[in-house]
């Protein structure tokens, strides 16, 4: 479980991170043209097929860790849509998923200690005999599915707003925010379902009736998760006002990246040199006017000359 908790909380974000620090920022081109192919894997190999499996799960481990599949599904569509808020909401939902899902994956290690089980059948009732820990996990279940007034909220919001608002998406826009929606209701049916099976209902299980409840070293261990819920829940701009300067710089720079992949097909766009397509982060970038002006003319000559090269 401590695997898990780190797992969930750094090493997953690896993933998101390179794609937005190096592969938008090596490949340019290609991102611009195949974003609304992305975003609909994102959508349908992230958002949906993770929240399908962790519905079917029995055991409450797996289910946290397929739900970490449609967390990062959001992450990813909000890159793709290139949209200025919803870079901004996948980004804060980063920090987000670390949050919510290592504090899942940690009331997943208290109960495992003292049943030695996972199987959600094993468990019922357990609020009657654990009401600290059943507060606990119903409070970061909450973070999980994006109640207002928790930090998964807001994130998954900024996510589906921009993806609704995105250009690049072009007329697929409405149909991923739909979809993304929709792994938002999937994600309050399975862990609302795991939350009514595991604490409600009747305490039948002999093994069960005599269960500590979760003790003072243990709530001291997750009261950091529980707080910044709350607080990046109530006060998102405690986060945003600081990433907001790098996402508007970002976003700024690569529209006209996508302006420029309007007027060449893919395989010019992947001849295009990188001072046309050029990332953020590289010194010495034109202004928006100077890339706007060399951009579109270096466009017109790749698609004027035979075979389109320049």
């Amino acid at each position: 479980t401590g695997g898990s908790v780190v797992l969930a909380a750094v090493m997953l974000k690896l993933g998101t991170y390179a794609y937005l620090r190096f592969s938008m920022g090596l490949f340019p081109g290609q991102a611009a043209t195949y974003a609304p192919t992305l975003a609909g894997v994102a959508i349908m190999g992230g958002i949906l097929y993770g929240a399908l499996c962790a519905w079917k799960q029995n055991d409450v481990k797996r289910l946290v860790a397929y739900s970490s599949v449609a967390h990062l599904g959001f992450v990813m569509l909000g890159l793709f849509g290139v949209s200025n808020s919803g870079m901004a909401g996948g980004v804060l939902q980063m920090i987000n998923h670390g949050i919510a899902t290592g504090a899942l994956f940690m009331l997943v290690g208290v109960i495992y200690d003292r049943r030695h089980t996972r199987e959600v059948a094993e468990f019922g009732g357990l609020a009657k005999v654990m009401p600290v820990y059943a507060t606990l996990f119903i409070i970061v279940t909450m973070a999980s599915i994006g109640v207002p007034g928790t930090n998964g909220f807001v994130g998954e919001f900024m996510v589906i707003a921009g993806t609704f608002a995105s250009e690049r998406l072009n007329q697929f826009s409405a149909l991923h925010a739909t979809g993304a929606a929709l792994g938002v209701i999937l994600a309050a049916i399975y862990m609302l379902s795991v939350v009514q099976k595991m604490f409600f209902g009747k305490l039948d299980n002999p093994k069960n009736q005599k269960l500590n409840d979760i003790t003072v070293r243990e709530t001291v261990a997750l009261a950091p998760l529980i707080v910044s819920i709350f607080v990046i829940g109530l006060f998102p701009n405690l986060l945003l006002d600081r990433m907001r300067p790098a996402i508007d710089a970002f976003h700024t720079q690569y529209r006209q990246v996508f302006e420029n992949a309007k007027y060449a097909s893919p395989t010019t766009a992947r001849m295009i040199p990188q001072d046309v397509f050029y990332p953020g982060f590289l010194k010495g970038a034109p202004s928006n006017d100077e890339g706007e002006a060399s951009g579109t003319a270096k466009v017109a000559a790749a698609t004027a000359t035979p075979g389109g090269a320049l």
